[in-house]
């Protein structure tokens, strides 16, 4: 989850981003893109590559108008039916000048806009190991993720994921760079994952977590992971690792529609760039 933290504008005039396109699910086809949401970027096509799950394909973005981003998911405004203001019965409308189906009350007029959630979070780094926690809550009880949550009013990205972190698997940790940002339409999410490393080498779990544990690299536990936002995060780190150094990554999620959470394969990764 981020707060007025503008990571593209800072990368884009400092570094020499790579556009493209990555597709994780071997069985699946990956969605045509609405745009690359840096249109002054060139597409450059990558060659294929191995990652720690199975084979990646790179392939060059360009715009279409069929995008899942176009089919609004997330969300469903029939299920305002009261004002949050004033608590009179709303309409559903579409507002004038507007092309989105809104809640609108009756009575004060007011428009019900819905935002996607803002999710933040840290990769932390230890002795050439990632700390991972086992979620303690739904959903996906039982699996690996990376200390993330929601982030709170009156903080700012870097402030939440470090609450996250300390809050999921009691460690204290410093922030070092910024390594991905994520968008997830469907569910109407954006991650903001950080590098960090630990203060001091302790942590245990936190109330929603069942148990933390450093992982290598080469043991991280991909077919037990908690979101597709975990896979793709980690895939790319352990990526740039083995190249020898970490990038910032952006890239847009789209998941299945009617598939559950916890279908860690059903996605693509569309308009991937890095630094």
């Amino acid at each position: 989850m981020q707060k007025a933290i503008h990571i593209s504008g800072f990368f884009s005039h400092r570094c020499n981003w790579k556009p493209s396109s990555i597709l994780i699910s071997s069985n699946s086809k990956p969605f045509s893109s609405l745009f690359s949401p840096y249109p002054f970027l060139k597409p450059v096509p990558i060659t294929t590559i191995d990652s720690p799950i199975s084979t990646v394909r790179f392939i060059s973005s360009h715009a279409s108008s069929s995008s899942p981003s176009s089919l609004h998911f997330a969300g469903n405004v029939r299920n305002v039916k009261f004002c949050q203001w004033c608590g009179g019965q709303t309409k559903h409308d579409i507002p004038d000048g507007d092309e989105k189906l809104r809640a609108i009350c009756t009575i004060c007029g007011k428009i019900a806009y819905q935002n996607p959630k803002m999710v933040a979070g840290c990769l932390v780094e230890h002795d050439n190991k990632v700390l991972l926690c086992k979620r303690n809550i739904q959903p996906s009880h039982g699996l690996w993720t990376l200390p993330a949550g929601y982030l709170e009013i009156g903080e700012s990205a870097v402030e939440g994921a470090i609450r996250e972190t300390r809050e999921e698997a009691n460690a204290d940790v410093e922030v070092t760079s910024p390594f991905a940002q994520l968008d997830i339409p469907l569910i109407g999410q954006t991650y903001m994952i950080f590098l960090a490393k630990l203060k001091k080498p302790h942590f245990s779990p936190g109330p929603e977590s069942s148990e933390c544990q450093l992982f290598p690299f080469d043991d991280i536990p991909f077919n037990s992971l908690s979101f597709s936002s975990m896979v793709v995060t980690l895939s790319l780190y352990v990526e740039d690792i083995k190249a020898g150094k970490p990038k910032f990554h952006y890239g847009t999620i789209h998941k299945r529609p009617g598939t559950s959470p916890s279908d860690i394969h059903a996605y693509t990764l569309d308009h991937h760039m890095h630094s």
